[in-house]
């Protein structure tokens, strides 16, 4: 209770301090000199959905409204080099700390973050929520920092793909890079207390992608020109699963690829595809907690029409996602959607159609239709 009432007191002094402070901001940023500032937004998706055979009887459609991501931002610099970053989530119910980073940045080459971050992955982990190119890109199965498992029990790897660990970072030329030293998994079968190492190398064939860190997009709307870019993750862990007497260990990589084209016309083709390999070793009978052993593949293919309709531009776009585990039935999920994209990923609407039974566990799930529609706002 004192640990949740601490969590309170300071998300109602944060959010006192934006109250008190915004008229100053003139967009979000207060300079305090010539070197030092603060900045602080805000990011929200909610959405209603539609679910075959979901309600309570079993036969009729189960509908639910849900506040899906609720975040505040605080960024801030301290001196040229040093930066810090800080960031809020909807956690179990609650609101907690999802980013919390020190963040040393002498020059684009290398960088070195510590704290409480996301671990170097895939794209579409690395995008986070806000940043995808669908609303539901999370139907692959996810690295170990996005396995919270038992709603934050001990020992668990990490949640919304965060852990606490440090990261360097940077580019050469068109290579972007990033690895890491985490937590990961610290529970019974860590008695060595072995740490979980995560990478992501990534070669921008055309444009080089611009986004803050080590993050990424799934689509920048024909904004940010000529794109192919092919990149390899990568995360391992000894003793990172089972049991004190039956321990593990987890290996997992992935490639994800993405290419976007625009058009004289202000219109743009964009086309994501991955494929994820995971390994669990261990002879535990009952896994402390559950991890993907398989294969998975998921592909997706969007076009943004030139013409603005109203305030923004319809963007449709089909994807397809397959898990094959290594012990029981595959899976798969069709979504077929359309982007209604006002300001970019600051501010938009989606409606998807989906069908099928993937989910990002990697097990077959039950076998359902859905109907979504969401609205993600960012400043």
């Amino acid at each position: 209770m004192q640990k949740k009432r601490v969590v309170r007191q300071s998300l109602l002094f944060g959010s006192l301090l934006a109250a008190s402070i915004a008229p100053a901001l003139a967009g979000g940023k207060i300079e305090i000199d010539k070197t030092r500032w603060i900045s602080i937004g805000a990011g929200i998706r909610t959405s209603i959905a539609s679910v075959s055979d979901a309600a309570p009887d079993g036969t009729s459609r189960g509908n639910n409204f849900n506040l899906e991501n609720m975040r505040l931002y605080i960024a801030g610099q301290v001196s040229e080099d040093f930066k810090f970053y800080f960031g809020t989530e909807k956690m179990w119910g609650e609101y907690g700390v999802l980013d919390a980073i020190v963040q040393y940045e002498p020059n684009a080459s290398i960088n070195v973050w510590m704290g409480r971050m996301l671990t170097p992955a895939d794209r579409i982990e690395m995008n986070g929520p806000f940043y995808g190119l669908t609303w539901g890109q999370y139907t692959v199965p996810l690295y170990p920092s996005d396995n919270d498992g038992s709603n934050g029990a001990n020992g668990v790897a990490g949640t919304y793909g965060r852990d606490e660990g440090v990261t360097v970072w940077g580019s050469l030329g068109k290579f972007q890079y990033a690895v890491g030293v985490f937590d990961g998994y610290s529970g019974a079968a860590n008695q060595s207390d072995a740490p979980l190492f995560a990478t992501r190398l990534a070669y921008n064939f055309l444009n080089k992608e611009a986004n803050p860190g080590y993050y990424t997009s799934s689509t920048y709307f024909g904004k940010g020109g000529d794109i192919l870019t092919l990149a390899v993750s990568a995360q391992s862990q000894s003793n990172g699963y089972g049991t004190a007497t039956q321990s593990g260990s987890f290996t997992g990589y992935a490639v994800d690829a993405l290419f976007e084209k625009p058009f004289a016309n202000g219109s743009a083709i964009t086309v994501e595809g991955e494929y994820k390999s995971f390994k669990v070793t261990t002879d535990a009978a009952t896994p402390v907690f559950s991890m993907f052993d398989g294969k998975a593949y998921f592909a997706s293919v969007a076009y943004l029409i030139g013409n603005k309709v109203g305030s923004g531009k319809f963007q449709p776009y089909v994807r397809y996602t397959k898990n094959n585990p290594t012990v029981g039935a595959s899976s798969s999920l069709s979504e077929v959607g359309v982007n209604y994209v006002i300001s970019g990923q600051n501010l938009k609407l989606n409606l998807n159609l989906t069908s099928g039974d993937a989910n990002a566990s990697g097990t077959k799930g039950t076998d359902s239709n859905t109907v979504l529609f969401g609205t993600q706002f960012q400043i």
